[in-house]
């Protein structure tokens, strides 16, 4: 979802930023793209190990990432827009009669801030948060869940990610993948374990579908 469908991760960095600010640890916007993709414990817990500071009260590592997932949560509510070709891809698969669901990393609540500030519920079968699962991405728990929920084998889905992260989740879970990486890391090898790579959504139309189902 985040980076995929919805246009979120320069608010997810500018919440880390300010968030880790308050504990004396100034990062850059690159920086903070080192850690795209993760959950936000797991950026808490790779700038810790770096960074440490004096986990004082409202400043632990649990607080300082319930901190910025409050601020990204008042971001992406307010400013956040879709990816590029990310209506029309819904609207493909719901012409097409395919369910389509999303798998995200993010806890529940932001996913269906993300659904209603893009007004997207209408395409979509359901959506699942790897917070409910016994282990968030990398792991494969949410994309298995997931399939388990929409009543389908997981090597008859089709995983659409933007990170590294997310991407090791779906190939895990025995699903095809297209990655849609950011420009900054596109050429990273980390992709090259998807089944296809695109630059941008607006490249997956009926020809790209065709190509998949041939």
């Amino acid at each position: 979802m985040d980076g995929l469908l919805v246009d979120s991760e320069p608010h997810w960095r500018a919440a880390e930023r300010n968030v880790f600010g308050q504990v004396g640890l100034n990062l850059t916007d690159e920086e903070c793209k080192r850690t795209t993709g993760l959950p936000i414990p797991a950026v808490v817990d790779y700038w810790y190990v770096r960074h440490p500071w004096p986990e004082r009260p409202g400043q632990t590592k649990g607080e300082i990432a319930d901190a910025i997932t409050a601020g990204a949560h008042d971001l992406i509510g307010r400013f956040a827009e879709p990816m590029p070709g990310a209506i029309a891809v819904l609207e493909f698969f719901g012409q097409q009669g395919i369910p389509a669901a999303i798998a995200s990393a993010s806890p529940m609540s932001l996913i269906e801030l993300v659904v209603r500030r893009l007004n997207i519920g209408a395409y979509l079968t359901l959506w699942h948060s790897a917070t409910l699962e016994a282990r968030n991405k990398p792991a494969p728990d949410v994309y298995i869940g997931t399939a388990r929920k929409l009543g389908v084998a997981t090597a008859d889905c089709l995983a659409f990610e933007d990170s590294g992260t997310g991407l090791l989740s779906a190939h895990s879970a025995g699903m095809h993948t297209v990655a849609v990486p950011a420009d900054f890391e596109y050429d990273d090898p980390k992709f090259d374990l998807a089944t296809f790579k695109i630059p941008s959504l607006t490249a997956f139309d009926q020809t790209f579908f065709d190509s998949l189902t041939h």
